[in-house]
């Protein structure tokens, strides 16, 4: 007798015969039993365990942290700390007891996500501080000055203030920054006495667009402003603390780097010199700073990865190879961790040189990482490493994963890790031969690394920079092949022996030789920003499409089956959605007195009773529009007084800032839309933004619809946070500002004059 089987169909049979048949329904046909989908379902779960293994969920722990942190930023309230708290703890101890269930790796992800609320919740509360709600005249302050910058124009520093006083007001601030004319800023660690008009944090200039005020609220300051008058230097009546003595100590020796490089180079030379070692960029001219970033080579001057690989990379092989001159030492102790010991030194130093910017903290701790693992002989650049420096600076500044700095440097980091992990074993994996030996012996390997690593920096950092200063970089890979192994090879090596040279008095040679480098820098980066089609503009698109951007970014980098083309696809999704994005119709200043309207030609057109140019250029970045804020056609097809001004808007109705009270009669009978910083009237005919919706509301981006204007707001209605705080009386804001509908004319007598009944007779 046959033995029974399992055929492929998944049915019962007999060996060496056919399965048997199933009943055939009416007709005579047999159904299809094998479905085209079940080998494709198999194939995708057979990926899913394969992404699931071993090893495989520590990199996706710091996504779900910072998940939690981006959750955290985007609640409408202050959460409740101690329930935030009990919940991460809760799920944190769910995952200790399920370590050996299958649902462990979800159960992980939660409670990492829970654990980046609660941090970010945590460092909000730890560091809490009044933050100035309306502006402050002739205050006395007296205080500890804790940071310096040296700018183009004018100089600025930040006061921890000890006194405060204003006639008007008692508010009191923690930390204030204020401008001063440049050459007069007071030295870090002083005790000085000043008067200064005060005003807000800066807050976003149109709806979605990056919130000043939230980075200043989490640096401690509580408001901004410029001083008044002169700087006294007082004797302090304390100590100003440990902290303060650090403070002035590196603000000194920055000092001292700078005026040493100012023996040999000035101008833009001596100012890209000093922000590649001391992290001080803001004394670059503006058309030189404007044609780093539009050629792509911006990344230069903000302290990441490249800077701290470069002196890790120098201290490193400089120092194995000094030790490797002595054979006791190669033969019998290991000096490559010496040298990685050294590396690792190097790097803290320069960490601290350069300000310990968001960046440069990303950097130093992915650094740190690698030349650890060489010191105890693991495997250096890993996904694992990303992923450990990732968790260490969201944990210490959760606020950095709004910040443009932190999404650029991680997104490119990201893209090399995977090229070293997933892309050059591949590239790099066929049979050596002759012909590829030799290109290899001329540098050729050496080229294509340096192309495609040029290539995914750019193009994972791209929609960030879209997003954020909204341009992208088209010959980003041109500058970077022409100006960065110059970089590499001459300018920061030239600037670290200077550094090591200064103290013996032998440095002048070697800010001369990085001057030359820079010099070709400069001429790369202004050659390639004339280039036709150099500047890549990309108008706002709110931040649904970067979050499905960065998602897909994500997937592409740290997935290896070929699930990871799921992430090329949400590319494309977020590409397309942020092309289709409607520009907006009207943009309203949050002070009332900026208004620009989208004219018939498709371009803004202003109106303005205060010219605001960083607001205009604002404005003009998002729209993706060229024109400079001085720009005349600005003003094209607007009619103003000193009452006002009048403009054609989308459809053909007018648009009306008024300015003084006597304008509103007339511009409520004419206009579709009035904007003005008084109070509305009552039954004006015209739909109104007045003084109470922007106090509440701040600026507003309006589009045109069937109803009337559909309204985005910087702070909708419900929203409260520390460094937004909601305005007394806020409620739900309207979505939809409706056009009111036209009043009736008052009845008229129509009873003709007698006159003119004995004429028409």
């Amino acid at each position: 007798m046959a033995e029974q089987g399992t055929t492929p169909g998944g049915r019962r049979g007999y060996a060496g015969t056919w399965p048997p048949r199933a009943a055939a329904p009416a007709g005579g046909y047999v159904p299809m039993r094998a479905s085209i989908w079940r080998p494709f379902v198999e194939t995708l779960r057979q990926w899913a365990r394969a992404e699931a293994g071993a090893g495989r969920l520590l990199p996706w722990v710091p996504v779900a942290f910072g998940t939690g942190i981006a959750f955290y930023f985007a609640a409408e309230h202050e959460p409740v700390l101690s329930v935030a708290a009990a919940v991460a703890i809760a799920l944190c101890l769910l995952a200790l007891l399920l370590r050996r269930r299958r649902v462990f790796p979800a159960v992980v992800m939660l409670a990492a996500v829970a654990a980046g609320f609660t941090t970010a919740t945590w460092k909000t509360a730890r560091i809490g501080h009044t933050v100035l709600a309306r502006p402050m005249f002739s205050v006395a302050l007296t205080g500890f000055v804790e940071t310096r910058d040296i700018r183009e124009k004018t100089d600025r520093f930040v006061l921890r203030v000890v006194s405060m006083e204003s006639p008007r007001d008692t508010t009191k601030l923690e930390r204030v920054r204020l401008s001063v004319k440049k050459g007069t800023a007071p030295d870090v660690g002083s005790f000085v006495e000043l008067k200064a008009r005060l005003m807000p944090p800066l807050g976003p200039q149109r709806p979605g667009s990056y919130d000043f005020g939230r980075d200043l609220y989490f640096q401690g300051i509580g408001a901004s402003g410029f001083v008044m008058g002169a700087v006294k230097t007082r004797e302090p009546p304390a100590a100003g603390g440990l902290a303060l003595r650090y403070a002035a100590f590196m603000q000194g020796l920055r000092d001292a780097i700078d005026a040493r490089i100012r023996t040999t180079l000035d101008g833009d030379q001596r100012a890209i010199a000093t922000a590649l070692l001391t992290g001080r960029r803001d004394a670059i001219s503006t058309p030189v700073n404007d044609a780093m970033f539009i050629s792509g080579l911006g990344h230069v001057l903000s302290i990441s990865g490249y800077h701290m690989a470069v002196v890790a990379g120098v201290v490193f092989f400089a120092v194995r190879a000094l030790l490797a001159l002595f054979p006791a030492l190669t033969a019998g102790h290991p000096i490559k961790k010496w040298a990685a010991a050294a590396a690792l030194v190097a790097a803290a130093f320069y960490l601290l040189l350069s300000g310990a910017e968001v960046a440069t903290q990303r950097s130093f701790f992915m650094t740190a990482v690698v030349l650890i693992a060489v010191m105890v002989d693991r495997r250096a650049i890993t996904f694992r490493t990303l992923a450990v420096a990732a968790l260490i600076v969201l944990a210490i500044a959760p606020e950095a994963l709004v910040h443009p700095s932190f999404q650029m440097s991680f997104a490119a980091t990201l893209g090399l890790v995977a090229l070293v992990q997933i892309g050059l074993p591949n590239l790099l994996a066929s049979p050596d031969h002759s012909a590829t030996a030799r290109v290899a012996l001329w540098g050729g390997r050496e080229l294509t690394m340096l192309m495609l690593a040029s290539l995914v920096a750019g193009l994972a950092t791209t929609p960030y920079a879209a997003f954020h200063f909204h341009r992208v970089t088209p010959y980003g890979l041109l500058a970077n092949l022409a100006a960065m192994p110059v970089v590499s090879a001459i300018v920061m090596p030239a600037g670290l022996l200077g550094l090591l040279a200064m103290p013996f008095g032998f440095d002048g040679v070697f800010w001369a030789i990085m001057g030359f480098g820079i010099d070709w820098m400069i001429l790369v980066t202004q050659w390639v920003a004339a280039l036709p089609g150099a500047v890549g503009r990309m108008a706002a698109f709110g931040i649904g499409p970067l979050i499905v951007a960065s998602a897909g970014i994500i997937l592409l980098g740290l997935l290896r089956t070929p699930l990871r083309w799921s992430g090329a696809v949400l590319l494309v999704v977020a590409t397309v959605w942020a092309v289709r994005v409607p520009l907006p119709d009207v943009l309203i200043s949050a002070d009332g007195r900026n208004v620009a309207v989208r004219g018939g030609d498709g371009r803004l057109h202003l109106m303005h009773s205060a010219k605001d140019a960083f607001l205009v250029k604002e404005w003009l970045a998002a729209d993706a529009d060229a024109r400079t804020a001085a720009d005349a056609s600005l003003g094209e097809g607007v009619s103003c007084d000193p009452s006002g001004c009048v403009t054609q808007g989308p459809g053909g109705a007018f648009v009306a800032l008024a300015t003084r009270p006597e304008a509103l009669a007339d511009d409520c009978e004419r206009a579709a839309l009035i904007v003005t910083a008084r109070v509305a009237p009552q039954g004006c005919a015209a739909s109104v933004i007045d003084a109470e919706r922007l106090r509440r509301h701040g600026a507003l981006v309006l589009r045109r619809n069937s109803a009337g204007y559909a309204v985005d707001a910087v702070k909708p209605g419900g929203i409260d946070r520390p460094w937004s705080p909601a305005v007394p009386g806020d409620g739900e804001s309207e979505t939809i500002l409706r056009t009111p509908a036209a009043a009736p004319r008052p009845a008229v007598d129509a009873t003709p004059a007698e006159t003119d009944l004995q004429g028409d007779d």
